[in-house]
């Protein structure tokens, strides 16, 4: 049986190990023993202690024109900062309506998701070299099923999706290079 669980749980860890955890299943159960297993054993193994998040409780400044600003950090939020501060899909279901003064990028990741721990580095990075000009969000897709699941209808993570001020969002799946996301922010959100 302890060998069972060590097969399924290695076998796990490479099909993530690719560019991004495809098939995710945001309507799982929290009783899925499977992939709580998986969890926990690559929470333990790859915590970093140096990762630069904000957490809801560290909340965000806001600037003398109401802007936010997430001081050159990524800002995990939830899907209640997400109707608040980025898109009430819930008011308005139909239209896209950013509530931003400026472009915005959300990672929706999962803790035990090896590319999304690839991901995370880059982000940091990206929130300091766009800071004021970006903000960075992170979005649990585990503890955020409705949101991630729902309304954005995300199953391979890490995806990030980049938000102009003006216009459509663009999701963009899988694992990227730091240069790659360079290129889409300035080609895409800041226009350079």
């Amino acid at each position: 049986m302890k060998k069972n669980i060590l097969s399924l749980v290695a076998a796990g860890l490479v099909i993530c190990g690719m560019s991004s955890c495809n098939n995710v299943d945001t309507a799982a159960s929290d009783n899925d023993s499977e992939a709580k297993v998986e969890q926990t054993i690559a929470t333990q193994e790859n915590t970093s202690a140096a990762e630069v998040v904000l957490s809801e409780e560290s909340a965000p400044t806001a600037n003398i024109a109401g802007e936010i600003d997430n001081g050159g950090k990524v800002r995990k939020i939830n899907t209640e900062t997400f109707i608040a501060e980025v898109f009430d899909y819930k008011t308005n279901p139909k239209a896209w309506l950013y509530k931003g003064t400026k472009p915005a990028i959300i990672d929706f990741y999962a803790d035990w998701c090896g590319p999304c721990k690839k991901v995370a580095p880059i982000m940091d990075e990206l929130a300091i070299k766009y800071n004021g000009q970006v903000n960075f969000y992170k979005i649990n897709t585990d503890d955020e099923k409705e949101l991630s699941g729902g309304v954005f209808g995300i199953r391979s993570i890490p995806s990030i999706l980049f938000i102009p001020v003006e216009g459509q969002p663009a999701m963009q799946p899988g694992l990227l290079t730091k240069d790659q996301y360079i290129k889409i922010i300035e080609d895409n959100l800041l226009k350079k």
